[in-house]
């Protein structure tokens, strides 16, 4: 791995890398990655979900390079990021990872590659691609790109509207094996999208995955087809995900109405550009007067709130992803007609509304789940147009993931959280300087945490 990483850095006065140059690179027999063990899979059984332990669960070990094949990917990656689903893998929940990979291995031959007895997880990367597959026309080595976690195989018309209703499809470095917390990951070729090139390796990684679900979610026909002048709730506006929603809203014409939980993350909406801000913790809001009974009494209340800020407006669009804990909130708060857009569910899956807000009041509920690659290809280019800014809070060497994932299941970040694979150090990988420049201040100011 060193001869990879030392080309990849000595190009960084030059350019990219030749497709001739990396395609020479000598690939090596094993890699570093961070892995779960099949036979630990138990390990936390018994134990709250709050109180499992991400440091526990995921190592750092050397596995052998992926068996390339037709269609398909290995591409050098010189950072990374933590998601929600790294804590989800990390921690066996809701299902251990590997009943997924053993499915998967089931469907073929090429398949059957990813039942193994550990799983390399991750679902962003930035990166360098080392070598491609039959068939694959438009990536060549040398790339610099960045890659979707949406794995399709296409063979059902189901999927050829949208993808993410391909009935094969999968979350890559959740659903399946070989993902982007390693220095090689394997890709679909049609996961690969160009890395933008006034970011930082760390900066390009940290978008992918939330920021293209954000999109689906809130601005593609396929989730709530934001418009100018909408009301949009924004659950856990500063976090990962929600930071990138309440970005869509300002640069789509829509009035942000951002939750958070702190003066320190309602900073960072602040710095974002939006005014319509509620302290959920400091207005004391108790949507459950208990683990069976939900309050109606405070989601009025939160409403009034609403109302205040909006200019008496109630709210055309929830931007739900906390599930069970606000999930009734949500849907009381929706105007008539309005849309509530669901996904992920971090507080938990078992959802309870009052149907009687929904049904009479023609409200809409919406599921939504990553993207397809065209709705990626969007979110990635308005990142490549400086319209929207990574949220990085902190970032990690690759030794530090099971810290990372830590951090992230206490909510200890604020915006995503990065790591570093074959990237020695923060700050390299950045090609057009001059855009860098124009952006420098948003970049900045984006940064939610950590150096900048």
């Amino acid at each position: 791995m060193r001869e990879i990483r030392e080309a990849i850095l000595a190009s960084a006065a030059d350019g990219p890398l030749s497709a001739r140059a990396a395609a020479a690179l000598p690939l090596p027999e094993a890699h570093r990655a961070v892995v779960l063990r099949r036979e630990e899979t138990e390990m936390f059984a018994g134990i709250d979900s709050a109180d499992k332990d991400p440091r526990k669960s995921l190592h750092l070990a050397d596995v052998p390079v992926a068996e390339l094949g037709p269609g398909e990917a290995l591409v050098a990656v010189m950072a990374s990021s933590v998601n929600y689903n790294t804590v989800w893998s990390s921690i066996f929940e809701p299902l251990p990872t590997f009943g997924f990979l053993e499915r998967y291995g089931r469907t073929g031959e090429l398949a059957k590659r990813h039942d193994l007895p550990y799983h390399v997880i991750g679902s962003d990367l930035a990166g360098v691609v080392l070598r491609t597959g039959p068939g694959v026309n438009v990536w060549h080595p040398g790339d610099e790109v960045v890659a979707h976690c949406l794995s399709v195989e296409l063979e059902s018309s189901d999927g050829h509207n949208d993808t993410m209703l391909d009935p094969e499809q999968r979350i890559w470095g959740f659903e399946t094996n070989f993902g982007g917390l390693a220095e090689i990951a394997l890709v679909k070729s049609n996961q690969l999208m160009p890395k933008p090139a006034h970011l930082s390796w760390e900066e390009a990684a940290a978008p992918g995955l939330v920021n293209s679900t954000a999109y689906r979610q809130l601005v593609s026909r396929n989730g709530a087809g934001m418009k100018q002048g909408d009301n949009v709730l924004i659950w856990g506006a500063s976090g990962g995900l929600g930071s990138y929603a309440t970005q869509f809203a300002l640069a789509g014409g829509a009035n942000p109405v951002c939750v958070v939980s702190s003066p320190e993350k309602a900073g960072i909406c602040r710095k974002m550009g939006a005014t319509a801000i509620i302290d959920r913790d400091a207005e004391g809001y108790t949507f459950w007067k208990d683990e069976k009974t939900q309050n109606p009494r405070e989601w009025k209340r939160f409403g009034k709130r609403i109302r205040e800020l909006t200019g008496g407006e109630d709210i055309d669009i929830v931007f739900e992803h906390p599930g069970r804990e606000t999930f009734g909130a949500s849907v009381f708060v929706t105007r008539k007609g309005g849309t509530i857009t669901t996904c992920a569910s971090t507080s938990g899956y078992m959802h309870e509304y009052d149907n009687r807000y929904l049904w009479m009041s023609l409200k809409r509920i919406i599921g939504s789940h990553f993207a397809n690659y065209r709705e990626a290809w969007e979110a990635n280019r308005l990142v490549s147009k400086g319209r929207i800014h990574p949220t990085l809070s902190k970032v990690y060497s690759l030794e530090e993931t099971g810290q990372a994932a830590h951090d992230v299941h206490r909510n200890a970040h604020q915006g995503k959280v990065g790591v570093l694979c074959l990237a020695p150090e923060e700050g390299l990988g950045v090609r057009d300087h001059e855009k860098r420049a124009q952006h420098i201040d948003a970049i900045n100011r984006f940064r939610t945490g950590g150096s900048q």
